[in-house]
């Protein structure tokens, strides 16, 4: 890593810079976790955080190191997400006028948690259509008025405020394992030690005591700057693995090219995470401190979401899933290791689980479309469904528009499988019964209409 940036991130000062205001998240250990991947996995909790998400402790950890006279002047900046809400919660603290720039296109419930937590200290600003036009009139405004602009990510502030989630997993971990090798002295003698059963299904005498991967999101880079810098100074054995949606793989293509590119195109349902180009300064950092880069397809990203939702009723985003739905891809690597997969953030808008749900059947190959042009003839359509479905098949959406003086009418035909493996034999049945039909995948444009 480089040794000046080094020396310039404090992260014991930016911790007791935040001690009051940011909430110590909890380090849990998740039995399903652990038991699917033969592992320990722990799940840093920062959907627990006060905004709900990591962006606050780097947001207030740069304001608050800002001189008397900048505070006085106003605080500016520019974000739909997160970031503004670390932003706001952090000027009503300070007692500082902020002034958040968001895309007119924000979605209401965003623009309204964002005034929640600033209350009367942050003014608003819809402007652009998209978050590149937005910034631009943020830094903008911010230079007419004299203020201070607080990036989402590249500033040396800001990573070292993100990286106090370091800071608690190592002090956490520590203390974890501290305990039970306490307790496993106090209560069992040196012959049955190997007896106690872990969520990995290894005995103690097998299992290390060092924290082995941290698995974390990557958008900007601020996080994974912050807390690949720290472990690498103060548990450098640990392996720090960045995650980034499959539709923006900014980072990824940064760290194969060598230096930070941009993107022209990026898929934005990540939306916490999606970005067309990583920070100058935070790429400086991540090119030493990662050591693997990881692509995660939206889809799974969608089934994660449902997982944890069901069965550990935890609600997160879809930036805050990455790092649990990177873990097949390291399967075999991380059996019997310590995990800690760092939950990022849980701001999920609950008009999204639908499109979550369609978005995790059809990855899961439990969802397709179809456009079957139906003989116009009485009992076409009951042929269909006796013939051609098959008893746990069921259908989920049926547009159809009858054509007169034609042989055939078309119709959108979505059909929900109970299994992968029933795809095969519905269209064996298509082709069987000489069904008129095109599938229509992700790739075709007719196929964004539907999702």
């Amino acid at each position: 890593m480089n040794t000046t940036l080094e020396i310039l991130l404090d992260f014991p000062a930016a911790a007791q810079r935040l001690q009051n205001v940011v909430n110590r998240t909890p380090l849990q250990l998740n039995v399903n976790l652990s038991k699917k991947y033969k592992c320990n996995i722990y799940l840093k909790r920062e959907d627990l955080q006060v905004v709900r998400s990591y962006k606050l402790r780097g947001a207030y950890n740069m304001m608050s190191s800002l001189l008397p006279e900048q505070l006085q002047q106003g605080v500016v900046c520019a974000s739909a997400g997160n970031h503004a809400q670390g932003f706001a919660h952090s000027c009503k603290k300070l007692g500082i006028k902020g002034v958040v720039f968001m895309p007119v296109i924000s979605p209401n419930q965003k623009i309204s948690q964002t005034k929640m937590f600033g209350e009367d200290f942050i003014e608003v600003k819809l402007v652009g259509d998209t978050f590149d036009d937005c910034a631009v009139a943020a830094k903008k405004y911010t230079e007419e008025k004299g203020m201070t602009f607080i990036p989402p990510f590249d500033d040396l502030r800001i990573i070292e405020g993100q990286g106090t989630v370091g800071v608690e997993i190592f002090e956490q971990f520590n203390n974890q394992q501290e305990k039970q090798n306490n307790e496993t002295k106090s209560n069992q003698s040196p012959s049955s030690i190997s007896e106690i059963s872990l969520p990995c299904g290894e005995d103690r005498r097998g299992s290390s005591s060092a924290l082995d991967f941290i698995f974390l999101a990557v958008g900007g880079g601020g996080l994974s700057a912050g807390v690949g810098s720290y472990f690498k100074t103060f548990s450098p054995q640990t392996k720090i693995i960045g995650v980034e949606p499959k539709g923006a793989p900014s980072m990824y293509e940064a760290l194969k090219a060598g230096h930070p590119v941009t993107l022209q195109n990026i898929e934005r349902f990540v939306d916490g995470a999606a970005v067309k180009r990583v920070g100058d300064i935070t790429f400086s950092i991540c090119k030493d401190v990662l050591d693997d880069m990881l692509l995660a397809d939206e889809g799974k990203v969608c089934t994660t979401i449902l997982q944890l939702y069901n069965e550990d009723a935890i609600v997160a985003e879809p930036a805050g899933v990455l790092s649990i739905a990177a873990l097949d891809q390291y399967g075999e690597h991380i059996k019997g290791k310590n995990i800690v997969c760092i939950i990022g953030g849980g701001n999920n808008d609950i008009d999204r689980m639908q499109e979550i749900k369609e978005r995790s059947l059809q990855y899961e190959g439990l969802k397709h479309y179809f456009l079957i042009r139906f003989a116009q003839r009485p009992g076409a359509l009951k042929e269909f469904v006796n013939h051609v479905l098959g008893a746990d098949d069921d259908i989920t959406r049926f547009e159809y528009m009858q054509k007169h003086n034609k042989e055939t009418g078309p119709a959108l035909v979505g059909i929900e499988l109970k299994s992968k493996s029933d795809y095969d034999m519905l269209l064996k049945n298509l082709n069987t019964y000489h069904i008129n039909y095109t599938e229509l995948k992700s790739g075709d444009n007719a196929f964004g209409y539907l999702v």
